[in-house]
């Protein structure tokens, strides 16, 4: 894994993190698969999440942005859209947190930190 370099991120994220980025996806892939149904999760991955972008916040956290209308995206499963929503926002704060794990952050630093 190379250094973790914010301008380098925001730069060429797909250049030079690329291998790290796809870790962090398949790790939260993987966590969400676990605990939510797999045909949903997997649908989100491909229909959904195919199109997000990672961006770096600073102090160690990221924000994923994911495209607009989630639910029009997502054709090969029938679910609701409450379950959709709740699903895809813990599958972002999922992969958020990865990405932050891959670079080398604690991603519950912060809250910690902040209460102190």
């Amino acid at each position: 894994m190379p250094e973790f370099d914010a301008d380098r991120f925001a730069e060429d994220k797909y250049v030079d993190y690329l291998t790290d980025l796809q870790q962090a996806y398949k790790n939260a892939f993987d966590r969400m698969n676990d605990r939510y149904d797999s045909k949903l999760v997997h649908a989100i991955d491909q229909e959904v999440l195919n199109e997000s972008e990672p961006f770096y916040e600073g102090d160690g956290r990221f924000r994923l942005e994911v495209p607009e209308d989630p639910a029009d995206r997502v054709t090969s499963v029938v679910v609701g859209d409450e379950k959709l929503q709740g699903v895809l926002e813990a599958y972002r704060e999922t992969v958020e947190r990865e990405i932050a794990r891959q670079f080398g952050f604690d991603p519950d630093e912060g809250s910690a930190t902040a209460a102190e």
